[in-house]
Order: structure tokens, then sequence, then C-alpha cells
């Protein structure tokens, strides 16, 4: 069961491939899954850095790939994805925005 603030698995297989493999050198990066979890929790509700649920892992760490994700470009890319994979199955949407009208 997914909790209130969590991807769904469908939510996460589109996300997955488009997040980096791995950490520094010598080393892995904790679950993204989790991390992006407490991304969204913290989005959602607004809580402090510090406040983040066990469950999500070390805030420090939401904290330093939210900031490393956002540097690197991860994010937009993430963003400019799933906003064309959301427009190709609104497709009024799509002509709106390209002709400027809705048909």
């Amino acid at each position: 069961m997914v909790r209130r603030h969590e991807v769904s698995d469908a939510q996460w297989r589109r996300i997955e491939p488009l997040l980096p493999a791995g950490g520094k050198p010598g080393g892995q990066w904790a679950d993204h899954r989790k991390v992006i979890n407490g991304l969204l929790f913290r989005a959602r509700s607004g809580v402090p850095w510090p406040d983040l649920p066990e469950r999500c892992g070390p805030w420090q760490t939401v904290y330093e790939r939210h900031r490393r994700w956002s540097a690197d470009g991860t994010w937009q890319t993430v963003l400019e994805t799933l906003q064309i994979e959301a427009d190709a199955g609104d497709l009024d949407g799509v002509l709106q925005r390209q002709t400027g009208r809705r048909e």
C-alpha cells in the first residue's frame, strides 16, 4: 500500500529511468525512491528538513539529493519528460497549445 505522500509503482516506473545511476565514486546512493518520497512529503506538508519522518531516511540525504539534482538538471529532465508524456495523453491540450485555440 502506498502512503499518502509517496509515489505509486506506476509513477516510479516512469521516474526511475530518468534518475542518475550511482553516487560518488566507490559509493552507492541511498534508495532513490525513498528519497523522492521524502521530498514529496516535505513539499506537500511543508515540514522543515529535520522533521521528515524516519521512513524517508536521514533528512540530510534527502536535502542533499534534492540540492544536487536541482543543480545538475536532473529535476528539469524529469519534469520535461513527464510533461511530454502528459501532453501526449492530452490531445486537446496539445492542440490548444499548438494552435492557440480550442477546437
